[in-house]
């Protein structure tokens, strides 16, 4: 069983403020992850685990997983790059997720001070990630919500999206349930709701 194997030791779970979650695992005693999987460092006692929007994850990346298991430093190309490849998935209407981790000799606050706060607790064990990669998923349009949005706008109702999806993403979803017409300029009719903050 997964959850006996690496015992959790800290959850911190998805806030659409910080648009990722935050595990942390005890691992002591292995050099490897699991049979064929990355390398732990000498001394590893605990693994963080953080997935998320690629776009906030990417922010506290320092480092990458090489397809050969090795560690590589990740520069500005390299964080553009895998933005690039996410663009690529969004506008195909898939909700992408990046997955990092970090590893620890020991827990990066002092776990007997019951004063350190979550959003505390969270920031010392998001630092310095190594993106280990991205997963996509796909969400499929409920039957007949294209034809429902049509029979809508043909009764003179607009119809709006509001969601949370990485704005490429939505804009994909929009046009597959024709909320966006081809004909829409999705510079002023898909925006981000961050713009429209004052």
């Amino acid at each position: 069983n997964v959850s006996q194997e690496y015992k959790r030791v800290l959850e911190i779970p998805f806030s659409s403020s910080r648009k990722m979650m935050l595990t942390v695992s005890d691992v002591a005693g292995r050099d490897v992850l699991c049979s064929g999987g990355m390398p732990l460092p000498e001394g590893t006692k605990l693994l963080s685990v953080c997935k998320g929007a690629p776009n906030f994850i990417l922010d506290y990346c320092t480092a990458q997983l090489g397809e050969d298991g090795s560690m590589k430093p990740m520069t500005d190309e390299d964080k553009q790059h895998v933005l690039d490849v996410v663009d690529k998935y969004s506008e195909r209407a898939l909700r992408v997720l990046a997955i990092a981790v970090r590893t620890f000799e020991a827990m990066p606050f002092d776990t007997s001070n019951e004063d350190i706060t979550t959003d505390q607790k969270f920031e010392a064990c998001r630092s310095n990630l190594m993106l280990l990669g991205l997963v996509a998923s796909i969400d499929p349009d409920r039957d007949g919500v294209p034809e429902s949005v049509l029979a809508a706008r043909g009764a003179g109702i607009r119809v709006v999206m509001i969601t949370g999806d990485y704005l490429k993403t939505a804009i994909a979803i929009a046009h597959n349930v024709n909320i966006l017409q081809p004909q829409d300029n999705e510079a002023l009719a898909a925006v981000d709701c961050a713009r429209l903050r004052p």
